[in-house]
């Protein structure tokens, strides 16, 4: 008898097992094949615009896609640095092989976790609670808990051209059955799509044609476990022509989407090179990235080039793109089609609102990415665990909490006809929920559950402390004209007439925090901040944005009154003659409880919403 059984050894399977073990549960990690337990299936690469809060986020929640991020990354590099703060994401490029290697290691080391080689086939349930799951071999493996982390493998066909191949991934068998079960307890699926690119050899491409893409000059680590990190290789950039789009438009007969075979929907904005070559047909070309997929291996991901069309049709595209003349194909590019389940049929725990004690965390829920999964696993391991204690208590994440409480928000109260994807656009506080300030607001949170080892949260404390230390410095401390004029006269900026606080002289953004603290007090301050580079981003990112700040605050403030709001889950809508009929559909359906959740459901109108607050007052 287990604990919890998590069904899938991907990102979402690996923090659901490691953060309901490091609670104390007895986990089995049951995958079919567990030499590919923490596989990168598509880029080998981590975070990304939003995917690094995501990553960030996991890591100040005590997960681990982080720590194996930076431990198998062979190029770093924040992006969008020439935007605001709230948009700056960490990305790394990976090792394709030193990823899962790293990923391993943790799980297989940890005392609490059983590895189980074996393929679910289904699950067992008792009064409408989970009780085990069935192998392949007709095994029962009883357990109080149960997550679903099934990947891309439910009932999934892989699809290069017209041929259409069984299988969730190459090489690999897809998983039967279970999506029947499911949806004989009343639980709704859909079918989704997504794809690969080809990977080709190293030694076929023509670097003289194509443009280097540098990594960061002073990387970042994802992870506060991880002291450094470095950049190893580049990646490289190229495009597409009119001429490659011919070609792709040859093979549109034998499209798999075109041709409807696939019934799936795609992602929209990943899409495959051919649905970017029909959709923006206006555009003479398109950006294609090599990106290296290890140091061992001569292979490169062809980001942007992501295709189902057949073989042949793959090849003399590829080759007519500047540098890739002479491409050595590895591997063919294809798509694979596979079941998903509505997630409006989750709680925010991630625990089926149809069977108790059944969790869905990935792909099953109709998202794309390994952080989305990784994600998701981690909030489901939490509260299964979590539930198994005495207390019983819930780890949700709010949307103005953080982006992993978007992600789910968004899930449970939008659904999805596509798979979803994480964009900072999605999330309207996201001035507060910056990459850099994720321990900030989470850590806590995870440290009062005992996810976080106190030697990370005594470090913490003392961080914490050094921004108030000289946040408070900063507001008291006052540089005079005589020592800042003639710096400001060269910077044909307005001299003072009076001693300003170096609070005051960092919002007209002229010098950097750094440099005025260096004026105010040359010897002490600056030392005792040099080795806590992150204190001074925090202070001066803070003194910067202070006005939009606090006017998010007011706008979360409001939010928390809200969701302050409960609705019985009992409620009869019907109740309420005023209420639209989608709006009653959907809030019958999703079940909200609270008045804001009620607020975020597509459908539901604001006249809705009054009508309800009425109703409970």
């Amino acid at each position: 008898m287990f604990d919890i059984i998590v069904v899938g050894g991907g990102h979402a399977g690996i923090e659901a097992s490691l953060a309901a073990a490091n609670l104390g549960c007895k986990v089995g990690l049951v995958s079919m094949d567990t030499t590919t337990i923490g596989r990168l299936s598509c880029n080998p690469s981590i975070g990304g615009s939003a995917k690094g809060h995501l990553a960030k986020e996991i890591d100040a929640l005590g997960g681990y896609m982080g720590r194996v991020a930076d431990k198998s990354g062979l190029q770093f590099k924040m992006l969008n640095t020439s935007k605001g703060h709230a948009v700056w994401s960490p990305r790394s490029q990976n090792d394709k092989d030193l990823y899962p290697y790293f990923a391993q290691s943790f799980v297989l080391s940890h005392p609490n976790i059983t590895i189980i080689q074996e393929s679910v086939v289904g699950i067992t349930v008792q009064k409408d609670a989970i009780s085990g799951v069935k192998t392949a071999s007709n095994e029962l493996i009883n357990a109080k808990k149960v997550i679903l982390c099934s990947g891309t493998f439910l009932n999934a066909v892989m699809f290069t051209g017209l041929k259409g191949v069984e299988g969730g991934r190459v090489g690999e068998q897809p998983a039967k059955q279970i999506s029947d079960l499911l949806e004989s307890y009343g639980l709704q699926r859909g079918r989704l799509k997504t794809g690969t690119p080809p990977r080709i050899s190293k030694h076929s491409i023509d670097f003289s044609k194509v443009s280097i893409l540098e990594g960061d000059e002073k990387p970042v680590p994802f992870s506060w476990y991880t002291r450094e990190v470095k950049n190893v290789l580049c990646c490289f950039s190229t495009k597409t022509n009119q001429t490659t789009h011919s070609i792709l438009e040859e093979g549109f007969s034998e499209s798999p989407m075109f041709t409807g075979l696939i019934q799936g929907s795609g992602p929209r904005y990943c899409p495959s090179v051919e649905d970017k070559i029909a959709r923006f047909s206006d555009k003479p070309s398109h950006q294609i990235v090599l990106e290296p997929e290890g140091i061992s291996t001569d292979s490169y991901y062809v980001n942007g080039f992501s295709t189902s069309l057949p073989a042949n049709i793959q090849e003399r595209a590829l080759r007519s793109i500047e540098g890739l003349q002479n491409a050595r194909f590895l591997k063919y590019g294809y798509a694979v089609e596979y079941d998903f389940f509505f997630p409006y049929q989750l709680k925010f725990t991630l625990e089926t609102k149809a069977i108790s004690g059944l969790y869905f965390a990935g792909q099953i829920n109709g998202t794309s990415g390994y952080e989305e999964a990784a994600s998701q696993g981690l909030i489901a391991g939490i509260n299964a665990a979590l539930s198994l204690k005495d207390n019983g208590n819930e780890f949700v994440i709010d949307r103005s909490e953080g982006y992993i409480g978007v992600l789910i928000d968004d899930l449970v109260n939008k659904s999805t006809n596509e798979p979803y994807r994480i964009f900072t656009s999605l999330a309207e506080y996201r001035l507060l929920l910056r990459q850099d300030n994720a321990d900030l607001r989470l850590l806590d949170k995870s440290h009062s559950i005992g996810l976080i080892a106190q030697q990370r949260y005594d470090s913490f404390l003392r961080y914490k402390e050094k921004i108030s230390h000289l946040s408070d410095y900063c507001t008291k401390t006052k540089i005079r004209p005589e020592t800042i004029n003639q710096l400001l006269e060269q910077k044909e900026a307005t001299p003072l007439r009076e001693s300003q606080t170096i609070e005051q002289l960092n919002k007209r953004n002229i010098f950097s925090l750094e440099h005025l603290l260096q004026l105010s007090e040359p010897n002490a301050i600056i030392e005792y901040y040099s080795c806590e580079k992150r204190a001074l981003e925090q202070v001066d990112i803070t003194i910067r944005y202070e006005g939009y700040i606090d006017r998010q605050q007011k706008d979360v403030e409001l939010f928390k009154k809200n969701e302050k709001k409960r609705i019985p889950t009992d409620f009869e809508y019907a109740r309420i003659q005023s209420l639209s009929s989608e709006g009653r559909e959907k809030l019958e359906r999703i079940r909200p409880i609270s008045l804001g959740q009620a607020s975020r459901i597509s459908g539901v109108s604001a006249s809705d919403i009054t009508a309800i607050a009425l109703y409970l007052r």
